[in-house]
């Protein structure tokens, strides 16, 4: 069940502001909090086109420490996983510098820990979120409509695609 705008609705069409919306597991905010304004997934004319976005989450707003940042990983993939999110962007940065980065170290570290463990399906690091990464083609050929994400193709290593 889903809860917006403080009326519950089951995986189907709902409306907001006149128009029709659809909850079909994906969903999108800026920031750390999710703005319940914002729709899950918007129906473009009929109901066979439907626009699925990706849950965008910064984990270096204000700069954390990166024993910060993780924690902030962690309480977003949980939200995630209560909104019924399967693919998120993590914005993670890559160093002040250009170089390094230790909270993109940190954070890629523990994904990869939580793949193996099975607690999130993959991550896609952002230098490979492509149409030639066989991984990233796989699941854009699954939702075409994710090759509109403005980080596919740029070799973007500040990012992280998860999918939950």
């Amino acid at each position: 069940m889903l809860v917006l705008n403080g009326a519950a609705a089951s995986c189907g069409a709902f409306f907001c502001s006149g128009q029709p919306w659809f909850a079909v597991g994906f969903c999108h905010h800026y920031g750390r909090t999710i703005d319940s304004q914002r729709p899950f997934a918007k129906v473009s004319g009929d109901a066979s086109q439907i626009e699925v976005l990706i849950k965008t989450v910064n984990l270096k707003t204000d700069m954390p420490l990166v024993h910060e940042a993780l924690q902030r990983l962690e309480s977003e993939l949980a939200l995630a996983r209560q909104q019924r999110c399967t693919v998120l962007k993590l914005i993670h940065g890559y160093g002040s510098t250009g170089v390094g980065g230790d909270i993109r170290i940190a954070v890629q570290k523990r994904l990869y820990e939580m793949a193996q463990s099975g607690q999130i399906r993959t991550c896609i690091h952002g230098e490979n979120w492509s149409k030639t990464n066989e991984e990233a083609w796989k699941l854009l050929q699954k939702h075409p409509d994710l090759k509109n994400d403005s980080d596919v193709g740029r070799a973007n290593r500040g990012i992280t695609i998860v999918l939950l």
